[in-house]
């Protein structure tokens, strides 16, 4: 199927353009481009229509997982027929392994993984094996180990009806597959047996498969729906392994006969250095581990024997996410200016834990292959990449073939004004405008240096009657989505933060944007935190920037000068074209709507209630996780419902 936009808007202001430059450039075989789009330009919508021109599977990166969520429930958007699909990494959520000998305290990887994020990994690693016309929305996390897409395919089984094979040997196969059997308590990776026929819950959808088999022969296949049950039958089915990280089982003795021999080299080497407790620890795992695979297949950490499951070369780069899409692929990295750096940096991080974890015989040094792609591979494995940025970097603009500026917002509205203030009586002058704005019903977003003055101004605001709060680095993540969905709502007038009111937030009701001590020169006041900041407030006919500052710096006077560029460009675009900026009108609402598949209010079945229970358990987890907190309410709901039927 091919990529085709589902939308009622039509490119307008800067977009056509935008669109038609980069598409061009895309043609052309331009391998780096830049999109430097103001905020309210509609820079999705834009990559929507260019991904339809190219017709090319497409990775988008985002720089956290909050992004990824809102860009996801965009694109699913503008393309409701084609395969959207969402892939963050465990670590997004939970603590990797780690030891610090300081305190001699070893961090065990959370074994407990979310199911919808496992489900989600898969089904986009199978979507891209089997599909042409598939986007993918992915944190950094994207270029991290994932395991051979050669060896993940390979692996699949294919069955169709009438097809010879005995119910111990599709047993034996789902097994090796990494499915467990399980016959009282059906699940996602799991299989049951039933009379004549076998159930298998796949890994990366929410259906079961029914084998029935008569006479060592396939009678028939059908799929259902989870939990309703809606049985269809069809001619023949591919089933995935259930986990990554498998390898055939005719090379896994000589795998794991390699990861006993460097197990062997590093014991000695640790008891030559007087380790002697760092060598029986690492031989005790590692023996541990290796005993596992042999009998199961699969062990905890398996991921850090890849290298040798897959038999690749010491300091060669891991497969990844990018291995799964075909050589001709596009790449948008959003928000690059923050994103490039991160992608730069995720090599040397992970480096410097995992060699702590091997210095003291946690793991054997064969674990530093698990890891991120470094830059220079990462650039090797990529085709064409578009930057996406209001302030692209010195990398982007370096690298990039050709940059099309988005200036002209399709709503008309203009880039902030902006005015210098003294800091003397600051704080009494901010008073005054923030009481203007509250009898308009505007909001007000207000910026200090540290921490501690955020909170000590919200409760000065809180005592002069004025419904504010704070917004910090040690407000709980959880918390944080509450805070400004009370803003947007009217419960706050007033937030007060340091650095958290930059990229991603959508916050049309803002028409004041204060900067105290705009002239503290430093990474909270450079040119691009202060472009970005003041970017917040153009989604507002009366957008206005005050910075409070007793001179002007090198990044004010840059930051002042680019802004007012952009305002000065769309300004004479509207008034040659005689239009009018148009007020932003949007609701207050969850992103990610992951669990918004079943629109029924249909029953389960009875034989998939207590799945059911325990899948909107983990979809609650899911949501909670993700910000969701009306669908999180939602599904609680649903839970309550549910569990009385359950307890009978």
């Amino acid at each position: 199927m091919r990529f085709k936009v589902v939308s009622k808007f039509k490119p307008k202001g800067d977009q056509p353009k935008a669109i038609s430059q980069l598409a061009k450039g895309l043609k052309k075989g331009y391998r780096f481009q830049t999109l430097l789009g103001v905020t309210g330009s509609g820079k999705t919508f834009t990559m929507s229509k260019i991904i339809e021109k190219a017709q090319l599977p497409t990775l988008v990166i985002s720089p956290n997982k909050t992004l990824a969520a809102q860009l996801y429930e965009e694109f699913r958007m503008f393309f409701p027929k084609n395969e959207v699909c969402y892939f963050v990494s465990y670590y997004d959520y939970y603590q990797p392994e780690a030891y610090i000998p300081q305190t001699d305290t070893y961090i065990e990887k959370d074994a407990k993984i979310n199911e919808e994020i496992d489900r989600l990994r898969h089904k986009t690693a199978q979507a891209l094996l089997t599909r042409k016309d598939v986007l993918v929305v992915a944190s950094v996390s994207c270029i991290y180990n994932l395991g051979s897409p050669n060896i993940y395919q390979k692996l699949s089984l294919h069955l169709k009806r009438d097809q010879i094979i005995s119910r111990r040997e599709l047993i034996a196969r789902l097994l090796d597959l990494q499915y467990e059997r399980n016959d009282y308590a059906l699940w996602r990776g799991k299989f049951r047996l039933r009379m004549n026929y076998i159930d298998i819950w796949t890994s990366g959808e929410d259906r079961i498969i029914r084998i029935e088999i008569d006479r060592e022969k396939i009678k028939s296949i059908s799929i259902g729906e989870v939990p309703f049950g809606r049985f269809v039958s069809v001619s023949r089915i591919e089933i995935w392994p259930a986990k990554f990280w498998l390898t055939e089982k005719e090379r896994l003795n000589i795998a794991l006969s390699n990861i006993n021999l460097e197990l062997q080299e590093q014991y000695r080497k640790l008891k030559n250095n007087g380790k002697i407790i760092e060598a029986e620890r690492l031989k005790r795992r590692t023996e541990y581990d290796i005993a596992m695979i042999k009998e199961t297949g699969w062990c905890h950490g398996i991921e850090n024997y890849s290298r040798h499951l897959e038999f690749r070369k010491a300091g060669e780069p891991p497969f990844t996410l990018i291995d799964y899409f075909p050589k001709n692929f596009l790449l948008f990295i959003d928000e690059s200016h923050i994103t490039v750096p991160q992608i730069r940096g995720m090599y040397e991080g992970d480096k410097s834990r995992k060699e702590t974890l091997i210095k003291y015989g946690f793991r054997l040094p064969s674990a530093l292959d698990n890891r991120p792609l470094k830059f220079n591979e990462f650039l090797k494995k990529i085709n064409q990449v578009i930057f996406v940025s209001a302030t692209p970097g010195k990398f982007e603009k370096k690298t990039s073939n050709q940059i099309a500026e988005q200036i002209i917002r399709p709503t008309y509205l203009l880039d902030p004004s902006i005015e210098i203030r003294p800091t003397k009586d600051q704080v009494d002058d901010l008073l005054k405008e923030i009481d203007q704005r509250i009898k308009k019903k505007q909001r007000v977003l207000v910026l200090t240096i540290t921490k501690r003055l955020a909170e000590a101004l919200a409760e000065h605001l809180k005592k002069k009657k004025i419904k504010a709060a704070y917004l910090h680095s040690e407000i709980k993540t959880l918390a944080r989505p509450k805070i400004l969905s009370k803003l947007r709502k009217g419960e706050y007038d007033v937030l007060v933060g340091i650095n958290l009111l930059r990229e991603g937030l959508d916050l049309p009701e803002v028409s004041l944007i204060a900067i105290l001590d705009a002239d503290k020169e430093g990474f909270l006041r450079d040119e691009t935190s202060l472009i970005q900041i003041m970017g917040r407030a153009s989604r507002h006919p009366e957008g206005h920037i005050i910075m409070y500052a007793d001179k002007i710096t090198s990044s004010m006077k840059k930051a002042i000068k680019e802004t007012k560029r952009r305002r000065k460009i769309q300004k004479e675009y509207n008034r040659s074209h005689n239009l009018k900026p148009l007020p932003i009108t949007k609701e207050v609402r969850d992103t990610l709507s992951l669990l918004s598949r079943e629109k029924e209010e249909t029953s389960p079945k009875e034989e998939f209630l207590k799945e059911y229970f325990k899948q909107l358990k983990y979809q609650l987890d899911l949501a909670r996780r993700n910000l969701q907190f009306e669908k999180a309410a939602q599904i609680k709901e649903k839970i309550e419902k549910f569990k009385s039927k359950i307890d009978k």
